[in-house]
């Protein structure tokens, strides 16, 4: 399965008056994660937007299992879902520094759109990226 790993280091403007990291931080960090995915790849959004597709989040899903808090080192893999043949689906594991255990999962489902916000399947010159380092 093709995945990546990243690296976000927690701020305090992440955090809620708990000190815990606020809930919808976690949708940024799988953005962070998809998007550092691609970039590895060559097809950074901005090129997949300069050649008219935008990739827009349809569907999210997150699990979250323990805390995360200040200035943690968050580690963010994202996978890469083959399954999906009309969109795109990522995968996310989320760790801190403090566990090995995931301290959330989740995923992401999008669907591809053209210029004028009408839906178009996922372009060739990135299924055939995703796929051929899938294998």
């Amino acid at each position: 399965m093709l995945t990546n790993k990243t690296t976000y280091r927690v701020i305090y403007g992440d955090t809620d008056n708990m000190g815990m990291a606020y809930h919808a931080n976690y949708f940024r960090w799988f953005e962070i994660g998809r998007g550092e995915m691609l970039r590895s790849l060559g097809i950074p959004y901005k090129t997949i937007e300069e050649k008219g597709i935008f990739i827009v989040v349809s569907e999210v899903r997150c699990k979250y299992f323990a805390p995360v808090r200040y200035d943690d080192i968050v580690t963010i893999q994202t996978s890469f879902d083959p399954a999906l043949k009309g969109g795109l689906k990522f995968d996310f594991l989320l760790f801190t520094d403090r566990s090995e255990k995931p301290c959330a999962t989740g995923w992401t489902k999008h669907a591809c759109v053209d210029r004028n916000g009408q839906l178009v399947r996922p372009p060739e010159f990135i299924t055939k990226l995703l796929r051929h380092h899938d294998s």
